[in-house]
């Protein structure tokens, strides 16, 4: 069986995601889903074909490495570059499981658990009154989740002088501490509550907070400084005892070195349908093993992108959490054909069906695809 074509879709979501149809000689189709490739993500995965048309695609790791290594001067490292690759090779682990007759996790090594835990990013509430955000957290765990997320840096509470220096003044550190007790009041202590700061300040600011949400009980607070600076988030984590999670924005295996290595954070958090894809997440979480850091993948993905992702949480030992950040967004029952709902009392369930587990569906495509684009179309 050889690639005979590959083929994109944009479909609206959390921003644009482009799904990847790969096109065997033998008619079996395999489809993937990657996220935050810029709006040139597309034209990148078509880039790729001259590199797997006529290719054999149950080679996933040597083609996914010869695309890599054909771009060693155009970006292979990070960015849009690498989140294209991630599309393709998702599409190909889950044309492997429809080739071979097996689910994707059991092609990763076999499964450890047969749900995957979420946390539900619950944004904030309907204005920016802590009785709001109580408010959406119960409702949150009313639909089943035991793990909630709520975002702190809001451009909009009146605190943001200066647009582009980042400094939490007192006033808006209380603002935040106030936002923070009315959840964690809301829900209890046996919920677990994650805070986000997106990457957005400066080291003093970023240990201010920490040590301001220390009462609160976190499962973690996340970037409270950019990851990049590898540095400041330990200087974070070294003067506050509240855990930290980050790595997001990161990429392949080497762009979480450092921040594994120099113990910088307790969780670490690739983007599986945007960083890399199956097999190197999976690489990523044995780097993290043998620190023992456990990996929380951030997810903004459609239920494609999100089973995908759970084929590497339920395939490695420590898995923690993963991210569903679709609570007010049009699609999710639609986007994929399955026999039962996707999440169910708060997790992804795995099931037994060859490849990724769920077909898309192409009506539901058409409806949310990108205004001016075609599903799955031939590429001039």
């Amino acid at each position: 069986m050889k690639i005979s074509d590959i083929r994109t879709a944009e479909v609206k979501g959390h921003g644009y995601s482009t799904y990847v149809r790969i096109y065997t000689d033998e008619g079996v189709i395999g489809n993937g889903e990657c996220i935050h490739g810029t709006d040139g993500c597309p034209q990148i995965v078509h880039s790729f074909k001259r590199f797997l048309i006529g290719e054999n695609p149950l080679n996933v790791d040597m083609l996914y490495e010869k695309m890599r290594r054909s771009q060693l001067f155009n970006g292979a490292m990070s960015g849009a570059t690498v989140t294209a690759m991630t599309g393709i090779e998702i599409a190909l682990w889950d044309l492997a499981g429809k080739i071979l007759g097996v689910p994707v996790y059991q092609l990763l090594g076999g499964k450890f658990r047969d749900t995957v835990r979420l946390y539900c990013d619950s944004h904030a509430g309907e204005d920016f009154r802590p009785e709001s955000y109580a408010h959406r957290a119960r409702q949150v765990v009313e639909m089943g989740f035991d793990a909630l997320k709520f975002d702190v840096d809001e451009t909009q509470a009146g605190y943001r002088n200066d647009r582009w220096n980042w400094h939490a003044s007192g006033p808006e550190i209380d603002w935040m501490v106030e936002r923070v007790g009315a959840v964690r009041d809301a829900v209890g202590t046996n919920i677990d509550l994650c805070i986000d700061m997106h990457g957005r300040y400066d080291t003093a600011s970023g240990i201010a907070v920490a040590r301001a949400m220390e009462p609160f009980k976190l499962l973690w607070l996340e970037e409270p400084v950019p990851p990049e600076n590898v540095a400041a988030m330990r200087e974070v984590k070294q003067n506050a005892r509240v855990p930290l999670c980050a790595g997001e924005n990161l990429y392949l295996r080497w762009g979480f070195r450092d921040l594994i290595e120099q113990r910088a954070v307790d969780f670490i958090m690739p983007d599986i349908p945007k960083c890399g894809g199956l097999s190197e997440c999976r690489k990523i979480a044995n780097m993290a093993e043998v620190y023992y850091i456990p990996l929380a993948p951030h997810n903004v993905c459609g239920p494609l992108g999100t089973m995908a992702s759970a084929h590497v949480c339920a395939s490695i030992p420590n898995f923690l959490v993963m991210e569903w950040h679709w609570i007010d967004y049009e699609g999710w029952d639609e986007l994929t054909i399955q026999d039962e709902h996707v999440i169910q009392n708060g997790h992804v369930v795995l099931n037994h069906k060859p490849g990724i587990g769920l077909e898309v569906n192409d009506e539901a495509i058409e409806k949310y695809l990108r205004p001016g684009t075609d599903a799955f179309g031939e590429h001039p």
